[in-house]
């Protein structure tokens, strides 16, 4: 993972970029055992810490850049049960000693099985690899079928050459989903569950959604910037001149364990 890959996104990705809902969180917890101290790699902002921290009894949360720690060290200065370390999926074995992993929208960026050969080494017997996302199942960001707006998004970014299948595709030049490189590895005994819920966008908060991507950044788009959130603005009312969009999005929780060996 690139530690400019995000730059100028890290306020827009805390603000807007959607939560995974109370009920993964607590269900994720429940998983890994209220006295655990878990890894989060790939935190970004706290998306999954700072909700996690409430439920275990530490958490690292680890990013290659310092924009994002910077923004989850700020969203939660009053959480003390949270250590932000900048890092990332090379320098594992550079970290302090962890219970278990979760990783929310990072997994797809890192060399997968060298990252989980590597978790094999260093996480405890009981430990866990858990993800949680969009799963197989309709959901965001990667299912266009849960994002009403996306014919939009995708030809105002193909407009501005923007590439908007750049994360989508970027498993390391393989089809392979997650699940299937999960059930050839070391932690290959996978349970999983689903919680869905119902969102309601306006134009500022799909704006800002978009400024949280990689591929749309400020940092990406640079001077044109305001040129680029003028055009989607006007794309989308034009499209729905309501200004409201529904989405139903469905989150996976992937608790990924070693097989029992008797």
């Amino acid at each position: 993972m690139e530690d400019d890959l995000f730059g100028g996104a890290a306020p827009y990705y805390a603000k807007y970029r959607p939560t995974y809902g109370s009920a993964a969180i607590e269900h994720l917890a429940g998983a890994l055992g209220t006295g655990s101290r878990v890894l989060d790699l790939g935190c970004g902002p706290g998306t999954i810490a700072i909700p996690l921290a409430s439920w275990v009894k530490t958490v690292l949360a680890v990013d290659p850049a310092e924009e994002m720690l910077a923004e989850g060290r700020r969203i939660a200065a009053d959480i003390p049960r949270i250590t932000w370390m900048r890092g990332d999926s090379t320098t594992l074995h550079a970290l302090p000693p962890f219970d278990h992993v979760v990783m929310g929208r990072s997994f797809h960026w890192m060399d997968r099985r060298a990252v989980l050969a590597e978790l094999d080494e260093l996480l405890p017997p009981c430990g866990a690899m858990a993800l949680i996302g969009p799963g197989r199942l309709s959901g965001e960001p990667w299912q266009p079928s849960a994002q009403p707006w996306q014919p939009v998004e995708r030809r105002i970014c193909e407009a501005f050459g923007l590439d908007i299948n750049a994360a989508a595709n970027c498993f390391h030049a393989t089809e392979e989903h997650h699940h299937e490189v999960l059930a050839t590895s070391p932690f290959s005994e996978l349970e999983s569950r689903t919680f869905t819920r119902r969102l309601m966008w306006d134009v500022e908060g799909l704006v800002g959604l978009q400024l949280s991507y990689s591929y749309s950044s400020p940092g990406v788009l640079g001077d044109r910037l305001p040129v680029f959130v003028e055009a989607l603005r006007k794309a989308l009312l034009a499209d729905n001149p309501a200004g409201r969009w529904e989405q139903e999005l469905t989150t996976e929780v992937l608790i990924a364990r070693r097989p029992v060996r008797n």
